[in-house]
């Protein structure tokens, strides 16, 4: 019998359900189901897989620290078998946070192995952990996020491959950089299986995140073709749904590999021609087949913010104006900029014509100067807010969306003096506080 995990990533495959409208909530009440020969799933924001072997357990993920609990719980019905290895596939919160549980469990604690990378990105964590704390809220709105200091640390780590084996099971580990520098993918070539982590996620792929360090598309593509010459029966991403078929995984791992190649090569052709940042950002494009391809829809990140790394990786941060390069300060730019419109109300006065014209990128611009040039006057911050909740109705994107919600609510707190993060949510989920409530729900 199928699983409801396997039925449902058929139809997401197909088309007639959306990737980011797979009831994972739902999925999990079934508990860890079986996605392949010996392989359970448990699906969650950075899914968990459980390999059953001769010789024990080996985890592929573990997890994030609030599924971590349930997650142990299903895992364990699953299986009471020890477990040998867990593998993190990199270091990112949402796929390491899940071994407590397993380490408390009796016997020999189980054998964590990572990239030799992961060290250093938890360090780098652990400097940074009020920044990225700010970040998870302005991007998802957690309220009571705050980022971790330390981590589970590997007890294996390895360079660029390694071989594990459960008796009857091999994981054949690769190290590749891509969204991180420290990613780790496996095959296991006696079940047919292979395991992404984040380098497949049934989205754009994650590779330019504005809030985030580098991430590599040249070597990303790389690692994608790589993946597909194995001829994989059963791709299990990091996030979204297993695929099934050697064919579709090979179709998706290429097709994840040439969108990124021509978003690179097309950035790389402009900057060799001399182009500056701004006209490639409104420029470059992925292939239109591939962008309607159901596992390439920006939902999360989105090709502009690639072109942003690509540019990052291979030009530096300078964005070619040259008047970017030592600016004044913001708000004395602003501060210009209103004098010669006749003050701040007269600039976001200009913002609601441009927004009312559609043009809510030219609106947030000037709604942002206009605040930046007064930042104490109430009737400039209505209009940013508005501005700027506008925006998030327009945009398909996650991290977009997150960052354009958190302005909004920065303004909206400020004139109300609501707590910013409620705000945040109302924004977030749609509200718009200055039309009828008839007008809202139609």
């Amino acid at each position: 019998m199928t699983s409801p995990i396997l039925e449902y990533a058929d139809k997401v495959w197909r088309g007639s359900v959306p990737a980011n409208e797979v009831p994972l909530a739902e999925l999990r009440l079934g508990g860890a189901q079986e996605v392949a020969n010996g392989v359970a799933m448990w699906p969650a924001f950075g899914n968990v897989y459980a390999v059953r072997g001769e010789e024990g357990l080996a985890l592929f993920d573990t997890g994030n620290a609030v599924d971590a609990p349930a997650m142990h719980r299903a895992i364990r019905k699953w299986s009471e078998q020890p477990v040998k290895y867990a593998i993190f596939s990199h270091g990112h919160l949402d796929h390491v946070a899940g071994m407590e549980a397993f380490d408390e469990e009796s016997g020999p604690r189980p054998i964590v192995v990572a990239h030799e990378g992961i060290a250093r990105r938890f360090g780098r964590y652990a400097r940074t952990a009020g920044y990225n704390t700010v970040i998870d809220q302005r991007q998802f709105g957690f309220v009571r996020m705050v980022w971790p200091t330390s981590y589970r640390l590997p007890d294996m780590t390895y360079q660029s491959r390694l071989n594990l084996s459960l008796g009857d099971v091999t994981f054949q580990l690769r190290h590749a950089r891509g969204e991180t520098d420290d990613a780790t993918w496996a095959f296991l070539p006696e079940r047919g299986v292979l395991l992404t982590g984040d380098l497949f996620v049934w989205v754009t792929p994650n590779a330019g995140n504005p809030q985030k360090v580098q991430r590599y598309p040249d070597e990303w593509a790389v690692a994608l073709r790589t993946m597909a010459t194995l001829d994989a029966e059963v791709l299990l991403p990091g996030h979204g749904l297993p695929i099934v078929g050697a064919d579709r995984v090979r179709q998706a791992l290429v097709d994840t590999a040439d969108y990124l190649d021509s978003l690179v090569e097309q950035t790389l052709d402009l900057m060799n021609a001399g182009a500056r940042l701004d006209e490639i950002l409104h420029t470059v494009e992925p292939p239109p087949e591939l962008a309607g391809r159901v596992y390439l829809q920006p939902l999360y990140d989105e090709p502009e913010f690639i072109v942003r790394n690509i540019w990052r990786l291979h030009g530096g941060w300078h964005d070619g104006n040259p008047a970017h390069l030592k600016p004044a300060p913001d708000a004395v730019f602003a501060r210009a900029v209103a004098e010669l419109s006749a003050g701040a109300a007269s600039v976001a006065g200009r913002a609601v014509t441009a927004a009312a014209d559609g043009d809510l990128r030219l609106a947030c611009q000037l709604a942002e100067l206009a605040a930046q040039a007064e930042p104490d006057d109430h009737k400039v911050h209505e209009i940013r807010a508005r501005v700027y909740a506008l925006r998030v109705q327009q945009e398909t994107g996650a991290m977009a969306r997150g960052v354009f919600a958190w302005a909004a609510a920065e303004s909206r707190s400020k004139i109300t003096g609501m707590d910013l993060l409620d705000v945040y949510h109302e924004v977030a989920g749609g509200h718009m506080w200055w039309m009828p409530s008839s007008t809202r729900e139609t």
